[in-house]
């Protein structure tokens, strides 16, 4: 039977760098753990280009360590709360409905809104810096890549071990950085891309809600179980 939750929190990460919290800021993280300005981003100098990669790759590991640690609590409070499943399940799906309400403008939820993302943190030229500039930044964005988040912690909390929960997470973050790496590489393509982007970010958080609320009512009916029927299904039908 095929597994669907890697694509699941691949996308989930996907989706949470095309967040409005996340996607218009990258040229300023790019900037800020560089240590130069966009401007000077555009040009093609071997040098930064080579200290921007590094930075970059250790921001990446500074966000993913959070991320991932995040995963492996889940899946152990998961395993120690398992005689309780079904009621964790149905609460878990109810967060999720709301989480979704809220991506879809029907229900605002103020705290997502908040704006954590620690500006009082300093760049830094230095890989080490990137990573604690990463680290620091993963706690900041939190809240607003929440409603996804969430979904992919409880379906780390709900797997068999702490690696798989691990391994989740990983694939999460991996979603989150690649549009970035990809970003670094070339910064005025990334600026070309979100002019013609950003006048569908409000459709894509839509759908992500929608995506949400059909999740949150699978795990209050328990029914979650099906997505991994339909992706089998979808499996035999292309094969």
């Amino acid at each position: 039977m095929a597994n669907p939750t890697p694509i699941a929190a691949f996308l989930a990460g996907l989706v949470s760098f095309l967040s409005p919290c996340v996607l218009p800021l990258v040229p300023g993280y790019v900037s800020l753990i560089s240590g130069v300005g966009v401007e000077e981003l555009k040009e093609q100098n071997t040098a930064l280009f080579s200290k921007v990669m590094l930075n970059s790759i250790a921001f990446v590991c500074g966000f993913s360590i959070v991320f991932v640690t995040l995963g492996a609590l889940s899946t152990e409070v998961g395993q120690l709360a398992a005689q309780y499943k079904s009621v964790l399940a149905q609460i878990a799906g109810v967060v999720i409905i709301l989480f979704g309400l809220h991506l879809t403008g029907i229900l605002k939820i103020k705290a997502l809104y908040s704006d954590k993302r620690l500006h009082n943190v300093k760049g830094s030229s230095t890989a080490w810096g990137a990573f604690v500039v990463g680290f620091a930044f993963a706690f900041g964005w939190t809240p607003c890549v929440g409603p996804i988040l969430s979904a992919i912690l409880y379906i780390a909390a709900a797997q068999n071990s702490v690696a798989k929960g691990i391994l989740l997470l990983s694939i999460y973050s991996l979603g989150l950085a690649v549009p970035f790496l990809l970003t670094s590489l070339g910064i005025e393509r990334f600026l070309n891309f979100y002019g013609r982007f950003r006048r569908h970010m409000h459709a894509i958080e839509v759908a992500s809600g929608g995506l949400l609320m059909a999740l949150g009512v699978l795990l209050v009916f328990g029914r979650f179980t099906l997505l991994a029927h339909y992706f089998s299904f979808l499996n035999r039908f292309v094969l």
